[in-house]
């Protein structure tokens, strides 16, 4: 069973990953917030929360931008130029539910794309990570057809990265 909503819209493409994390699900949680700390764990991301305001104090927030540089595919090799700077808004943080969500701030023609990451809790008080990003508009045609190898890559990367993380905490 999935923590994930369902989809706001059909896409033309769709990413996703999993991991299973041997941590409590707030210990997972409070790594997955805590942008600032997003570069040393996050192979693909060199500065995530790099901001535009209104987040000066990395805190996720609904409506708060977030401006990532980003790796395609992923590198820890940080001397190397990002392959991508989107720029987001968070949509949701649900601290009951353990999800949250952001938005790219490109003409929705172009690129629509949602980006949702939830947790919950699994067998021995484990806790399940998902990842799912949807995206439609023209441009999601040329991502499909030129990225989605790479970027799937990504999407597992964080899902590692996060494991991690979060199991080197909980030790």
């Amino acid at each position: 069973m999935t923590n994930l909503p369902e989809p706001k819209f059909a896409g033309v493409v769709t990413l996703s990953a999993s991991s299973v994390i041997d941590a409590p699900i707030e210990k997972v949680w409070d790594v997955l917030c805590n942008f600032q700390s997003y570069g040393e764990w996050h192979a693909q991301i060199i500065v995530d929360g790099k901001t535009k305001e209104p987040l000066p104090d990395q805190t996720a927030r609904e409506n708060a931008y977030l401006l990532m540089e980003v790796h395609i595919p992923p590198s820890s090799d940080f001397t190397r130029s990002p392959t991508s700077q989107p720029l987001e808004i968070i949509t949701t943080v649900d601290h009951t539910n353990h999800r949250i969500a952001w938005a790219n701030c490109m003409p929705k023609w172009l690129v629509n794309a949602e980006r949702w990451q939830a947790l919950s809790v699994v067998e021995d008080g484990k806790t399940l990570y998902e990842t799912r990003e949807d995206m439609s508009g023209i441009g999601a045609y040329f991502i499909k057809w030129f990225m989605y190898g790479s970027l799937m890559k990504g999407f597992q990367a964080v899902a590692d990265g996060l494991k991690k993380r979060a199991e080197q905490l909980q030790r």
